[in-house]
């Protein structure tokens, strides 16, 4: 896919002078409405929105007006138990997401433009809707981007992308735990894709934005971190991606926080097309090193992947094993453990539009202490979709989600949910 998979790609509406301008002719009318309906093809037959960063290149057919896209779920989720949600662990829906996560989205508008010496700029703004009330959230939308960039300024380097501003930054995600096991959102600037020849490096000075009762200031919270990936390197059975963080602060952030550091690395590697292996350790933080968090160490390693797309059954799955350990590992939230989760999602798509989705998940966390913490959950999902491959968006879904955690007090807590919901990204 060559058009803006930058932005996330999306040319569903062009709200251009031409598209619009009274001045405009048919020729001209035609012609942008079969430049749209080629790149809204190359959309829906290539498209995953994975809410990476976005990335231009010299090869990007820049379109005209502004570009709007995002990512949405929205639903009601009836509960008739003791939780709303089956919530085991740290890492994402460790039980599986389907029936098992909240309303939230992503709505961004983004313009490109071409210079005369072949330079490529994007000027992207987002807001974000992701208020929960079980994460304390006050409500509201919030700026969750605002930069620019731009590619193609370097003749050695063509592919090199600058940019600056806010923006995601460095969120490797995970798809049915939704887990991101890196996350640096916030403000900086950097460059991407510098060419070594058989790899790829990313560098990346970022800040973590402060926040206010109601929502994101503008400035940024005596908190830093320099972020760096080398990818695109063959391996042989599969893509190599490496990463390494390092986290510290400034005065600004305060006595607790200004003299700690630290570090992360990390590397996922494809095995084929359908399946990968990550692993994290972090020192000082656990998922970002914005932690800051002191004498904590943290593992992480999963496996996950799909089998027999195309056909009408379809299996994801994803097996994953997290170690925090450290005298400060309550500084995160939990004290010291291991946890451990496996999730299957079997899916049966019954023709282009319809599709029957099961998904079953298991997590635990023991703790140094001694106590347990176990779940489980179950849901059947029925979908009405644009396209019968399992990513294909938009979705209806119309499910049944079971499920029961065990405390570390040996307290039973039950969720029994049915909702009615969409998600799609565009």
């Amino acid at each position: 896919m060559d058009t803006l998979k930058l932005l996330p790609l999306s040319a569903a509406i062009s709200l251009s002078p031409c598209a619009f301008g009274a001045a405009a002719d048919d020729a001209e009318l035609q012609a942008l409405k079969e430049r749209l309906q080629e790149l809204e093809e190359k959309v829906e037959t290539s498209y995953v929105y994975d809410q990476q960063p976005a990335v231009l290149t010299p090869e990007t057919k820049v379109p005209a007006g502004v570009i709007f896209s995002g990512y949405a779920r929205y639903g009601a989720h009836y509960a008739d138990g003791d939780a709303r949600y089956v919530q085991v662990g740290s890492t994402g829906a460790a039980v599986g997401r389907l029936g098992n996560e909240g309303n939230g989205g992503e709505f961004q508008l983004a313009r490109a433009f071409q210079a005369e010496s072949g330079a490529i700029w994007d000027v992207v703004v987002m807001v974000d809707h992701w208020a929960n009330d079980a994460w304390g959230s006050p409500g509201g939308v919030d700026l969750k981007k605002a930069y620019a960039g731009v590619t193609n300024v370097i003749a050695s380097q063509p592919e090199m992308y600058f940019w600056g501003g806010r923006d995601f930054h460095q969120r490797p995600q995970q798809g049915i735990n939704d887990y991101f096991w890196m996350t640096h959102d916030g403000q900086g600037g950097g460059f991407k894709n510098y060419n070594f020849g058989g790899a790829k490096f990313d560098l990346g000075f970022i800040g973590k934005v402060d926040y206010g009762d109601g929502g994101s200031l503008g400035n940024d919270v005596g908190i830093y971190a320099i972020t760096s990936k080398l990818h695109s390197i063959d391996a042989g059975i599969g893509n190599l991606d490496l990463y390494a963080n390092y986290g510290f602060a400034s005065d600004e952030a305060g006595d607790d926080k200004k003299d700690e550091t630290s570090w992360q690395v990390g590397a996922v590697l494809g095995l084929g097309t359908n399946n990968k292996v990550i692993v994290r350790y972090s020192d000082g933080a656990d998922d970002s090193s914005f932690d800051l968090a002191g004498d904590v160490q943290a593992l992480y390693a999963s496996f996950e992947g799909s089998y027999n797309y195309g056909n009408p059954w379809a299996l994801d799955y994803l097996a994953s094993y997290k170690e925090v350990k450290g005298a400060d590992a309550s500084n995160l939230g939990k004290d010291e453990r291991s946890e451990y989760s496996a999730i299957v999602r079997p899916m049966y798509s019954w023709n282009d539009t319809h599709s029957t989705w099961f998904e079953a998940g298991y997590a635990m966390e023991d703790y140094e202490s001694g106590d347990e913490v176990t779940g489980w959950k179950a849901t059947i999902s029925q979908n009405i979709s644009l396209g019968g491959m399992p990513w294909s968006r938009p979705m209806l879904r119309f499910y049944a989600t079971f499920g029961e955690v065990d405390d570390a007090s040996s307290n039973k807590i039950d969720t029994t949910s049915v909702g009615a919901m969409f998600e799609a990204w565009w």
